[in-house]
């Protein structure tokens, strides 16, 4: 790799995102490592995220459809209050809609499991659903787009400030992997947009894996 010029992609330091609240009962774990769906919207998975910035971390909460792969919800934010996974969730039912009975599935994070976050999954009709706390294999898939987000996007920038890191992640959500990026587990196909799941052919992009 040295003699091409090429140089790996380098994984960052972890930071803790979430943390849980002992006093708070947790949603029992629906999924239990089950990670399939046979239609959209019927599993829903989320996670937060960080972007360093020079003004410091910018965090991302993302809701990802199972059966699609397709983020259908997100929120970016300075802090990691429980209005960051609210403004996600609620982006995503805006945006989909969904019947009752979808399954909301996250980590036992203090956000997931406030009163406001568990109140407003039963206004929509949502079940949640929780892993343990700090297992990344509980919450697989979520952590699978937050992978990709990292080597792709994360790894590869620099940003002065959180506003810039906004307008990057937008675009690669919004412009990149929900419309083009190809999934192995899609047959090579990109997140279908429609309700019916009917996975379309769409440009290809350099990276192709899933």
């Amino acid at each position: 790799m040295r003699a091409a010029g090429l140089e790996g992609v380098h994984r960052r330091r972890f930071v803790r995102t979430t943390v849980r609240d002992e006093t708070a009962a947790p949603a029992p774990d629906l999924v239990r490592r089950t990670f399939q769906a046979l239609a959209p919207d019927r599993l829903w998975v989320a996670d937060i995220t960080y972007l360093p910035t020079w003004q410091g971390f910018l965090y991302l909460a993302a809701v990802v459809d199972v059966f699609s792969r397709r983020v259908v919800g997100w929120s970016m934010a300075g802090h990691l209050r429980r209005e960051l996974i609210l403004d996600a969730i609620d982006m995503a039912i805006s945006r989909r809609r969904p019947a009752e009975g979808l399954v909301h599935h996250s980590d036992r994070g203090t956000q997931y499991t406030s009163l406001a976050f568990g109140r407003r999954a039963r206004e929509a009709g949502i079940s949640l659903s929780m892993g343990s706390t700090g297992d990344a294999y509980d919450n697989a898939m979520a952590e699978s787009f937050f992978a990709s987000l990292e080597t792709e996007l994360i790894d590869r920038s620099s940003w002065r400030t959180r506003a810039d890191a906004r307008l990057a992640v937008f675009d690669y959500i919004d412009a990149f992997y929900n419309p083009r990026r190809r999934h192995s587990s899609l047959g090579q196909h990109s997140p279908p947009s429609s309700r019916g799941g009917t996975v379309q052919p769409s440009p290809s992009r350099e990276i192709r894996t899933s």
